[in-house]
Order: structure tokens, then sequence, then C-alpha cells
């Protein structure tokens, strides 16, 4: 059987203009400003303008994923317009995609099949031109750092102790490790340098964090860019950068707001890596729905043990949130993934696999019920090879175990086949919930990453290198130690090595490397062999874009 791609579905689907989404999103006009006829930003002073209770939030996160993704953008989608369907007030909160992946192995980031927001071309290509004014900050403050070692030198930084990268958002593995500064005297301090993807940029996290544009300009002036001779953090406020950085952020600080295929108002607002950073769209997004909205459905990336956990440990605590619910999407394919089945092979029936997968599913039930101590759903989103058999299986299983659990045919349906879903969820937001953080922020830095590894991964021990044991020191002496910890680790297991797959015991996680992000106000743990910079696959997805002479384009996934 032929399926349609997503942007076949997309383009085939008429769109309403952005000034009746607004209105049905309760969005006054005033506040609005167009992009074109189906996008806009919206002002953020709406916050204090508009004066309601704020609706309930739902957080939608996922099992250990494979190399492909298992949904979650897609589910958060169909199980906004299955709330619609129902008659519920109801707004989504996304992540903007990152060109990176959408040109590398995941594709677009805009939903899938009957469940996505558009115009997803415009979403996952430029969109309102966010991340380009991220990028632009972030090489501003670059080359201001170097222009003051060259010109020099009045802070006394260390050009061996530059801690401040370069951006681009595309996956380019060739700008990992370089040396620049090169051809004499005139073209500045030649050093060692490197490349990050936009995405990990601290800046975007920053965005993703300020309230406004004051709180922006402070996050700005924090950020840590390198040290001195004498071991002394030079700041972004020390070059005096962050007014002309606040300059190209300005608009990039207001969130863009789209719609689904079913007309059901949709934010989509700044993606910090999930690996590097929190992993969540920006918290003024996320305010402005749930202030216009009754329900907002939102995501957070990669599996619960790094998206939910970033969510509830540093963006709510940062930003006074206490979701309502939490679905975790499940996917035959990333149950077999987990119990050891090839990627190859994932589109076989093999009931014994899943099975053996399934405690991947249950500890990341079992951390949001009894260590956040949130309400929780296991939405199953199925996928078009998946079997009856195996998804009875799933069900039954979950259904033993007392895990709630609804079946998700967004994809290929959707409001109509998140209904299941939505109604599961509209009860378990009437529930009672005593929100709780894993760990106190004012713990020591290795208490903080203890609890994180043995109550979330369910590890026994954490091990630091000698470099890590001494960057723990210095950022305690400098203060930096009472901030939450964001985690950068694999995404595809429990632990940080991506072979060890289900739900294992007894490891210890290696904390390789701590740094701190003053902006965003957290330290980053790095484990295992996490990259701020991807490479393209053998085949990108790259080679099957292509837009036509009528500017449609194709190939979009």
């Amino acid at each position: 059987m032929a399926f349609k791609s997503d942007i076949e579905i997309a383009q085939e689907t008429p769109m309403l203009p952005i000034m009746e989404i607004a209105k049905m999103a309760g969005v006054d006009e005033k506040y609005v400003e167009q992009y074109g006829k189906y996008k806009a930003k919206v002002d953020y002073n709406i916050l204090k303008d508009v004066k309601r209770e704020d609706g309930k939030l739902i957080l939608v996160t996922a099992i250990n994923p494979t190399p492909a993704g298992e949904g979650k953008t897609t589910t958060t989608v169909g199980l906004a317009d299955g709330l619609k369907k129902l008659g519920k007030n109801v707004i989504v909160a996304l992540r903007e995609p990152s060109l990176g992946p959408v040109f590398g192995v995941k594709g677009g980031a805009a939903g899938g099949g009957y469940a996505q927001v558009v115009p997803m071309e415009d979403i996952n290509l430029h969109f309102t031109g966010d991340f380009h004014a991220i990028g632009a900050a972030n090489n501003l403050l670059a080359a201001m750092l170097d222009n003051h070692i060259y010109q020099g030198n009045e802070l006394n930084i260390d050009p061996r102790r530059i801690t401040w990268h370069r951006c681009v958002d595309m996956n380019d593995r060739q700008l990992r490790f370089l040396v620049d500064g090169l051809g004499g005297r005139v073209n500045g301090t030649p050093r060692e340098d490197a490349y990050d993807i936009t995405v990990a940029s601290e800046i975007m996290a920053v965005l993703c964090l300020a309230s406004d544009i004051n709180d922006l300009k402070a996050r700005l002036s924090r950020l840590v860019v390198g040290y001195t001779y004498d071991e002394k953090p030079v700041t972004a406020g020390d070059l005096k950068a962050q007014g002309a950085m606040a300059a190209l952020l300005k608009d990039a600080l207001k969130p863009n707001l789209v719609q689904t295929l079913e007309h059901t108002p949709a934010f989509v607002h700044g993606g910090p890596f999930a690996n590097i950073a929190h992993g969540c769209n920006s918290v003024t997004a996320t305010k402005i729905a749930r202030r216009l909205s009754d329900y907002t459905v939102t995501e957070a990336g990669f599996g619960a043990d790094l998206g939910a956990e970033k969510f509830l440990d540093i963006k709510c605590r940062m930003a006074g949130l206490k979701p309502s619910a939490v679905v975790i999407v499940a996917t035959v394919r990333a149950l077999k993934y987990n119990g050891g089945v090839p990627k190859a092979d994932l589109g076989k029936e093999n009931l014994e696999a899943l099975e053996k997968g399934l405690p991947n599913l249950l500890k990341h039930v079992s951390n949001i019920t009894n260590v956040y101590k949130l309400p929780c759903v296991v939405a199953i989103n199925r996928f078009p090879l998946d079997t009856e058999a195996e998804l009875a299986l799933v069900e039954k299983k979950c259904k033993e175990l007392g895990v709630n659990v609804a079946l998700s045919e967004v994809w290929a349906k959707g409001g109509e086949g998140g209904i299941k879903l939505a109604e599961e969820v509209i009860r378990l937001c009437d529930q009672p919930n005593d929100f709780t953080f894993s760990y106190d922020v004012e713990q020591p830095i290795k208490d903080k990453i203890h609890a994180i590894v043995t109550k979330i991964y369910g590890g026994k021990d954490v091990a630091y290198t000698p470099a890590a044991e001494k960057q723990i020191e210095t950022l305690t002496a400098l203060g930096y130690d009472k901030m939450p910890i964001c985690m950068a680790k694999t995404q595809y297991s429990l632990t940080d090595d991506p072979t060890k797959l289900g739900a294992p015991t007894d490891f210890t996680v290696t904390v390789r490397n701590i740094k701190v992000s003053a902006g965003a106000g957290f330290l980053v743990a790095l484990t295992g062999e996490i990259m701020t910079m991807p490479g393209l696959p053998k085949v990108p997805a790259a080679e099957r874009i292509d837009v036509d002479e009528n500017g449609k384009i194709s190939g979009l996934f």
C-alpha cells in the first residue's frame, strides 16, 4: 500500500489565514506581526495584558528512541487536535526544527501524516528567521571576543581557555575542530577553535528561558566566553556585547504562531539541542499558550530521561510551571529496538523482542509517577507496519502492570485518531498531583548529578574524570554550584553508552567535563561521546529535496 508523504499531505490541506487562527486563539490583532499569510509573531507583552486563569499543561515525552524518532511531535499535534474535536480550547507549543537534522537523518520536525503543523516547508526551513538571528548573535560575540584579544587584550583573556564557539545551523563534521587566525598578525591570533550547530549554542537556551528583553539582556551579559590567565571567567558583559546581541534577537524573542492541519493554533518557538541544552520550546510560548487556552500540549526532546527530566527539573523550576499530566510516547519499533532488534529489522513482527523492550518503557513511567509524582499515560503511536498482535501485546502488558495506556492513531487519522488519548489526558488532568523535582537545586553539584543518575537513569554510581573533578572545584569556588544540572548524554540509552538498550541497572555514568551555561542558568555535565556538531549520514535527506519552477518544494519528510 502506498502512503502519501508528509509534504504531500501538508500541501493538499488548505490553511486558514493566520489572523483567523490568532482570533481563534484569543490573540488581539494589536499583538500580531504577520509574516506572510500563514505565519505570525506574537508580542510577549500579551502576558501582562490578558487576565485569565492559566490552563492545564500537558507534557509529551517518549521512551528511548530509535534513530528515526518515535513521533513525539506527531503525537503532540494529534493529541491537541483530538482535544479540539472534544470541544476543548487548546493550543500546541512546539520547538522549531534545526536545518541540520532536516537535511540529515531525521528529516523535518513538524509532525507527520495527518498530525502536522503547517506550513511545514517554512517551519522546517527558514521559518521566521529565528535561528539565523541566534547564529548571528552567537557569531557577533565570537567576533568581538577575538577582536578584543587582537586589539590589545585589556581583559587579559587566555586564548587557550576560550570556551565560546562559533555556530552554523547545519550538520558539518568538517567544522568540529579547526585552527583559525592564520596568515599573519593582521588576521588575528592563531588558536584551536570549533563550530557548534546553532541549536547547541547557549544563546538558543537563553532565548528559550528569557521572559522579556530585559531578562534576555541580563542573561546574555552573564554568558561565559572564556577565562583570564589567572583563571577568572570572562563574560559577554565584560566585552559589552549584550546590547548588540539583544538587538539582533529582539524579534526572535517573540513566539511564532502557526496552525495544525486541523486549524488548532500552534506556537512554534525555539529549539535547544536536547542532548546539550534543555530541549524544550520557549518559556514565553508555553506561558502565552497556557494563558490563552484551557489545555496546552507541549513536548520535550528525545526520551523522558533527557527531555522530561530537563523540562521538569530545569524549565518548570525556572519558570514556575506545574504540569497536569504527562504522555509517554511508545512505538512498537522502539520497544523492539530496546529489546535488541537491529534497526534494519524493525519492520518485522517480533513479539519476544517487544516484550524484552518493555522494561525501558516501564522505567520511564515509574520515573514520572514515582519520582516526579505526576499522572501519566502511555500513548502507543501506531505505525503502518505494526501488527495487531504487537499492539495487543503492548496494551495487555501495560494494563497487567497497572499502566494507563491509549492507542494513538493520529499519524493516519489526525485528531480523530487522538480522541482516546485525549479522553484519558482530560481524566488525568483532573487528578490531584504532588509534582516534585528529582533533586534540590541547593545541593552540591555531585549530589545533584548522583540523584539524576540513580533516580532517573537507574544507575548505581557516577565516576568523574580528573578534569571534571577540577571543574567542579572551580565552578563551586566561583559560586556557580547552586544551578540545576543539564545532562549531556546519548538519547538511545538510559546509560551513557548508546549500545546498552532496555533498562540496565548497576551501571556507572562517567562525567568527563562540566561547563557552566551561566546565561541559561544551568551547569552542563557531559557524558559519553556527546558532540555539539553532528555530521550528515552516507545518504543525507538533502539528496531527496528539490523545488520546481513554481516554488513547490518536494522531498521534505
